[in-house]
This record gives structure tokens, C-alpha cells and sequence, in this order.
């Protein structure tokens, strides 16, 4: 049965548009600091966006104990949890410590769950299943897949992605595979109601175009303002202004992905705004000061464009 084809309990308006994919933030030892990750949210309220996605792959969910992940996301519901939609998170590599979340996430008065497959042991599809059953039947949380084969190892088959899109609770899909046309297909097999998030940033506007709802993604992070005149230049249906304005986006992701982290360098940028995140999480590597030079004039870059567009 299609989305379409029966009532819809959740309000999904709420969950359409421009969700950043927030980043960790940590004091000088390492540790989750609560109030940086405050001020890291307060610092998106102001920019656009419809809400946050915490602890996906740009929070290093992965790379945090189940603690350090309630402690963000309380932080974040103190702070913001009345302004955005806030989306958890909650996939990890056992199902009890991603149920575990997921009750959590529905205490502290979260939007809705999403998770990837667990990842290392390469799984079938019915422990995958299984895998995001037990999380979706421990919360009354509408929950939304995360499909992400180049990191997990497992490409979610329309087959699976039917049976799973016929729960009501089940809402929607984090489409980070690098495919336009089985973003389209997810969309076809589901239902109009049924939501599709573009995943990989480079190509928002062709996830939009291919029917998507709206987008979650990290380097939304460093230039939220960019995005949102995306998106609001593809409803007003300037398709050409779009383009443009996509083509000098992903020139300055072109320039991100340069450094030898993606995170330390997007976390070094908004360093340079005032908004402190800490390094990121080993192994994930953090920038140099041979970079500061450069990691600046990208700042000023991004700063400069987003007073052209936005």
C-alpha cells in the first residue's frame, strides 16, 4: 500500500525543506560540551533552515558512546527543541544501544528517529530489518531510513524499502547514495506523502528536481544561508538560478573536501565565526595550521557569497 493511499498520522509539513546535518562539538579534552553544542544550535536558528539532523555522520554518532549521544541531543532540545525540527539519529552498531536512543529521543521530545544499517558485519536484508524494526517499535517516533551504501556496506532494494514504506510510522528516507534516478524510484514506490531526502549536497537541486522534499547534509553546516536560497529559488521555479548558485556550492565543497578532514575543516571555519566545536573525533583527522591560510580565504568565500545570494 502506498503512502498516499490512507491517512497520514504525522504532520509532514514540518519535515520538508533544508535540515542541517549538525556537527559534534567538544571541550579541549575531547569530552561532549553541552554548551558548545548550545551555541552551535542557536547559531542555525537564525539562518533558514527547517531543522537539524543529530548524531548522523556529520555529528560522529558513531564515533560516541550512547551517553555522549543522549548528551548532545538534550543539549539540543534545551536549546532549540521548541524552533526546529529535530530529527535523531539513533542507528549504532547493536540494536539494544539503537533502541536504547530511540526510547531516549522520544523522552527528551524529539520530531522523529531515523538510522542507518549497523555497520561492519555485512548483513542481510532481514537483519537489517529486524535492525530498524525493533528501534521503529520502541518509540511512538515516526522514524525515516538512512541509505547510505558507500559507509555501511548495504544498498536498501526497493524490495526491502516497500515492505518497510508500508508502516505508517515509517515517514521517510535519507537518500545518500549518489543515484538521482533511485532517489526517483524511492519516490515512486512509496507515494507522494512519503518523504525523500537528498543526501549527497553536491547535487540538492537534482534530488529536488528528481522529487525529493528536501535535503540533510553536512556542509549545509558552513553556508546554511546558500542552501536555503537553493531551495528557494527552485519553488519560485528560477531553475537557472538555481544552477548557479549549485555550481559555486559545490565549488566550495570541491575546495572542503581538500583538506585532510571534511569535519576539522568545516569545524575550523565556524572556529573563525566565533563558534567554537572543538576538533573532531580520531580518526577523524583535524586541520593544521599549514591550512588556516587557506581554510580563511574559503571562510571569506563562503561569507562573500552568501551576501551575493542570501
Amino acid at each position: 500500500m502506498k503512502r498516499d493511499e490512507y491517512e497520514m498520522t504525522y504532520d509532514l509539513d514540518k519535515f520538508k525543506g533544508v535540515f542541517v546535518a549538525m556537527y559534534s562539538a567538544y571541550d579541549d579534552s575531547g569530552e561532549v560540551d553541552q554548551d558548545k553544542v548550545k551555541n552551535l544550535a542557536r547559531y542555525y536558528v537564525e539562518s533558514g533552515i527547517k531543522g537539524l539532523y543529530v548524531g548522523g555522520s556529520s555529528g560522529e554518532g558513531i564515533l560516541q558512546t550512547v551517553e555522549e549521544r543522549k548528551k548532545v541531543l538534550e543539549a539540543v532540545m534545551e536549546e532549540v527543541g521548541q524552533e526546529l525540527t529535530i530529527i535523531v539519529h539513533v542507528g549504532a552498531n547493536s540494536t539494544r544501544e539503537s533502541v536504547e536512543l530511540a526510547i531516549h529521543a522520544e523522552k527528551c521530545g524529539a520530531d522523529a528517529i531515523s538510522a542507518v544499517p549497523a555497520i561492519y558485519y555485512r548483513l542481510s536484508e532481514k537483519a537489517v530489518e529486524n535492525h530498524w524494526q525493533q528501534m521503529i517499535n520502541s518509540s511512538s517516533l515516526p522514524f525515516i531510513i538512512y541509505n547510505i551504501p558507500q559507509t555501511t556496506g548495504f544498498n536498501l532494494t526497493q524490495t526491502l524499502f516497500k515492505k518497510m514504506a508500508a508502516q505508517e510510522k515509517v515517514i521517510g528516507i535519507k537518500m545518500s547514495g549518489e543515484s538521482v534516478f533511485e532517489l526517483q524510484q524511492f519516490k515512486a514506490n512509496a507515494g507522494k506523502q512519503f518523504l525523500v531526502y537528498n543526501g549527497p549536497d553536491e547535487q540538492y537541486l537534482g534530488g529536488r528536481i528528481m522529487g525529493a522534499d528536501g535535503g540533510i547534509g553536512g556542509t549545509y553546516g558552513v553556508m546554511p544561508e546558500l542552501f536555503c536560497q537553493l531551495e528557494a529559488f527552485y519553488q519560485q521555479g528560477a531553475i537557472k538560478e538555481a544552477q548557479q548558485l549549485q555550481d559555486k556550492i559545490n565549488a566550495i565543497i570541491t575546495k572542503l573536501l581538500s583538506f585532510p578532514s571534511l569535519y576539522g575543516a568545516c569545524k575550523a571555519i565556524l572556529s573563525m565565526r566565533g563558534i567554537e566545536t572543538g576538533a573532531p573525533r580520531l580518526p577523524l583527522l583535524p586541520v593544521g595550521e599549514e591550512h588556516i591560510v587557506d581554510l580563511r580565504n574559503l571562510n571569506e568565500e563562503i561569507e562573500s557569497s552568501i551576501k551575493s545570494y542570501a
